[in-house]
C-alpha cells in the first residue's frame, strides 16, 4: 500500500523554504500558492509540489514579476517568455531613465548647480528626440542659414546629425545638456556667426577668408601642438619662425589673428568637442590651449 503524501503546515513550509510565514500566507490568499488540502481544523496543508511551487513563486518575484503575472504563468494563462519579454522592455526603459538621472546628477554635482539650474538640465536631458532636433535645426538656421557657402560644405552641415542615440552613455547626456544650453544662447549664436563669416570657405571664384585654413584644417592646430610640446613659447623667435613658415606672405596676419580670436571668443572649439561627445565619437583632442598659443604668437608677429 502506498504511503500517504507528506503534508506540511504553513510553518513547516516556511522552515523548509526559508520564506516567511506571512509571505506564504499572502501568496496563498492571492492564489499563487493554493494549499493541497486543509486540516480538520481548517489549517492550510501543502504537499511536496506546494514546496516546489513556493520556490518558483519566489524566483519569479525576485525577477520583478507582479503576483498577478506569476499566477497567470503558473496557471498556464500566459507564458513565462511573454511576461519576460514585457519585463525586459520595461527594465530597459528604467535603465535608460536611470542613466539620464545619473548624468544629470553628475552634472549638478560637478557644476554645484542651483535647484533651478538642475530643473533646466533635467528638462533638457529628458525632452523628446523631436524637440532635440528642433533645437539643433533652429541653431543651424540662425547661424549657418544664409551664409554664402560652398555647396558641398552646406550639404555636409545640413546632413550633420547631432542627437543622442537610443541608449546614451552618461557622458553623452552630460554633453547634450551643455550643448543644448550653449546653442540656445543668443550671445553664442551671434559670436559663432561672426566667426564663421571670417573663417568659412566661400564658393569657388570668390576670395577665401584668411582664417579659413585655421579652424577648418586641423593640421594647423596639430602643427601648433607639436611646437608647444617642444616647449616653444608664443612670444619667442621659434614661434615667430613657425608663424612665418605657416602663413608666409600669402595671408595678412592681422586678418588671420582676427579669425582665431573670433573663434576663441565664440567658443567654437568647445562646440566642436561637445558635438563629438554627443555623437559618441573620438574626435580630435580639445585644441583650446593650442588656439590660445596661436593667437598669442600671431599677436606678437603682428606687433613687430
Amino acid at each position: 500500500m502506498d504511503e500517504p503524501p507528506e503534508l506540511l503546515t504553513i510553518g513547516q513550509l516556511a522552515d523548509r523554504t526559508g520564506i516567511p510565514v506571512r509571505t506564504l500566507r499572502f501568496w496563498s490568499d492571492e492564489g499563487a500558492l493554493p494549499p493541497a488540502t486543509r486540516s480538520a481544523g481548517g489549517y492550510r496543508l501543502y504537499d511536496v509540489g506546494g514546496a516546489a511551487r513556493a520556490e518558483l513563486v519566489r524566483t519569479l518575484r525576485e525577477l520583478s514579476l507582479g503576483l498577478d503575472e506569476v499566477v497567470g504563468v503558473l496557471d498556464g494563462r500566459t507564458t513565462l517568455a511573454a511576461v519576460a519579454d514585457t519585463h525586459v522592455a520595461a527594465i530597459d526603459t528604467q535603465i535608460r531613465a536611470l542613466k539620464v538621472s545619473r548624468a544629470v546628477l553628475s552634472t549638478v554635482s560637478k557644476r554645484h548647480s542651483t535647484a533651478q539650474e538642475a530643473a533646466l538640465m533635467n528638462r533638457l536631458a529628458r525632452i523628446s528626440a523631436g524637440e532635440r532636433l528642433r533645437i539643433i535645426d533652429d541653431f543651424k538656421h540662425d547661424v549657418f542659414g544664409d551664409l554664402d557657402l560652398r555647396p558641398e560644405l552646406r550639404d555636409r552641415l545640413r546632413a550633420l546629425r547631432i542627437d543622442l542615440p537610443d541608449e546614451p552613455t552618461p557622458d553623452q547626456v552630460d554633453a547634450w545638456i551643455e550643448l543644448a544650453e550653449l546653442v540656445q544662447d543668443p550671445g553664442f549664436r551671434a559670436r559663432m556667426r561672426t566667426f564663421l563669416e571670417l573663417s568659412v570657405p566661400t564658393p569657388a571664384g570668390e576670395p577665401t577668408p584668411p582664417g579659413a585654413r585655421v579652424f577648418w584644417a586641423r593640421e594647423v592646430v596639430e602643427q601648433v601642438r607639436a611646437v608647444r610640446e617642444r616647449g616653444v613659447g608664443p612670444g619667442t623667435p621659434g614661434a615667430a619662425a613657425f608663424v612665418a613658415a605657416t602663413f608666409g606672405d600669402a595671408e595678412p596676419l592681422a586678418a588671420v589673428l582676427a579669425c582665431v580670436e573670433a573663434g576663441i571668443d565664440a567658443r567654437a572649439e568647445t562646440y566642436r568637442v561637445l558635438v563629438s561627445r554627443v555623437r559618441g565619437q573620438r574626435g580630435a583632442d580639445d585644441a583650446r590651449a593650442d588656439l590660445d598659443w596661436l593667437a598669442s604668437a600671431l599677436r606678437a608677429a603682428v606687433a613687430r
